[in-house]
């Protein structure tokens, strides 16, 4: 039975839980721009998983299904065949949204590294959404396109950077500097 705000309990406060998943939700960059009510909406179709310390949350080289949201404990991202320590994430921290666009494998490994609670978002859960109310869709949609510019737009400079150093290492080299 649907929840009914007309012989709803008005005085019933919203569970802890519940609420640090809207506190989670809204630190998220991808939801910032969601009322409650989209928020709500979005919480229904979360997918809740927990992780034992040093647990494999995603494995580089496989096919992302979607994104994950630290809800509490503490996740590695690793990455290559010595499995670098790339960065370390958090409660509210998410990664893997690249999935929520493209079928390619994943850039990374994310681990659990105590025991860890995440939220997946995953893509199929997202094309629903957009078909059901094109409105949260989009704002989505919107805030995952500029996260993805921002990103790239800071690793083009980044690159640019590295080039230029790269440029005057070699002069050096060849100079013998």
């Amino acid at each position: 039975m649907e929840n009914n705000s007309f012989w709803s309990n008005i005085f019933k406060k919203e569970s802890k839980e519940h609420y640090n998943i809207f506190k989670v939700l809204k630190n998220v960059p991808l939801f910032q721009d969601l009322s409650k009510h989209q928020l709500k909406a979005i919480e229904r179709i979360l997918h809740h998983r927990e992780y034992k310390a040093d647990e494999i949350i995603i494995k580089e080289n496989e096919i992302g299904l979607g994104m994950y949201i630290v809800e509490s404990g503490v996740v590695y991202i690793t990455g290559g065949k010595e499995g670098k320590l790339l960065t370390v994430l958090g409660k509210g921290d998410f990664f893997g949204e690249i999935a929520l666009l493209l079928e390619v494998p994943r850039t990374a490994n994310a681990i659990a590294h105590k025991p860890t609670k995440v939220l997946g978002f995953f893509k199929p859960e997202l094309a629903d959404l957009i078909n059901k109310d094109p409105k949260t869709g989009n704002k989505i949609l919107f805030r995952l396109a500029g996260m993805t510019a921002e990103r790239l737009r800071h690793g083009t400079i980044e690159n640019r950077e590295l080039r230029i150093k790269l440029e005057d290492l070699e002069k050096n080299i060849e100079s013998g500097d």
